[in-house]
């Protein structure tokens, strides 16, 4: 038997302006993001922010349905945007916040694992890491790729 210990690296800070412009700036866009989202059912109103290696930032919500599944999270929908509209320009980062009734949130909540599942490919698409800023009320927690959520992953390596 062998073990193994994984570790993941996630940094957190107090406020806002502990962080760099373009932080603080992709969090204001995800925060714009959040208050589009359509969310009647969950009434959790996602934000997503993603800031490509060419400058643009392109945002995202969640789009819920009463068909559920049927609806998308804040994450992939920028995500899938912008790989659509600029193919082969790396996302250099992605910020992600979100209100509920009471709110903006708190603290900060991590991307579902089909959001970190897209992120992982994104960054193996282009080899390139993608930085992930979750924003709350109380602290913003940062992680330089996707692996500090999800270090055993599957990957196209796998399906040969």
């Amino acid at each position: 038997m062998n073990k193994r210990e994984i570790k993941s690296i996630l940094i957190d800070y107090n406020s806002l302006a502990e962080l760099e412009k373009e932080q603080q700036e992709l969090i204001k866009k995800a925060k714009e993001a959040a208050i589009n989202a359509y969310a009647p059912y969950s009434q959790f109103e996602v934000g997503a922010a993603v800031l490509l290696e060419n400058g643009e930032i392109i945002q995202g919500n969640n789009q819920e349905n009463a068909a559920y599944p049927s609806g998308l999270c804040a994450e992939r929908v920028a995500i899938f945007y912008a790989n659509s509209k600029y193919p082969n320009v790396a996302i250099k980062s992605i910020a992600v916040t979100a209100n509920t009734k009471d709110g903006i949130i708190k603290d900060p909540i991590p991307p579902c694992g089909s959001c970190l599942q897209v992120m992982l490919e994104s960054e193996k698409r282009l080899d390139k890491d993608i930085q992930v800023i979750l924003y709350g009320e109380n602290k913003i927690t940062v992680a330089k790729n996707i692996n500090q959520f999800l270090p055993i992953n599957f990957n196209k390596e796998m399906l040969k």
